[in-house]
Formats: C-alpha cells, structure tokens, sequence
C-alpha cells in the first residue's frame, strides 16, 4: 500500500474516531474507539476504495483491528490477486 492510500485509510479512520489520533499499530476495536457497526462500514469502505473485495475468511478482525493491519490485508489481497492471474 502506497503512502497516499495509507492516507486514505487514516483519513476515513480519523473521521469515525471523531479526530482522535490513532497510532497505525493501536487496536481500534481493543482501544475502544469503535464498535462492530464500525466494522461493516470498515469492511465495505474497503471494498469499494480499493477495489479488494473480502471474502468470508477474511472476516476476521485481525484484517481490521488497526491501520497497519487495513493496510497489511490490502497488500495481501492484491498480492494474491496478481499471483493467481
């Protein structure tokens, strides 16, 4: 993931913490920051912004407890896409 989409994922983090400065490493879910409503949109923002879509093993919070880990799953994602084409 480039610097610019980890700006995106920062952004859209940033305005459902209501601005709270999250660290890329902190637990989103652990730290309390948001709930599993969250989650979805989490889920389906990335989706849409880049073009990943999850599958239901994906489905697991790890893929979308932090920034890093968001960033981490998009990689993977598109590692494995461009490996199996």
């Amino acid at each position: 993931m480039n610097d610019q989409e980890l700006g995106q994922v920062r952004e859209f983090i940033s305005r459902h913490v209501n601005g709270v400065r999250v660290d890329d490493e902190e637990d989103l879910f652990a730290g309390g920051h948001v709930n599993s409503l969250f989650a979805v949109q989490l889920v389906m923002w990335i989706e849409r912004t880049f073009e990943v879509p999850m599958e239901s093993e994906d489905l697991d919070f790890a893929n979308i407890a932090s920034i890093a880990s968001v960033a981490a799953f998009v990689d993977r994602k598109r590692t494995a896409a461009w490996t199996s084409s």
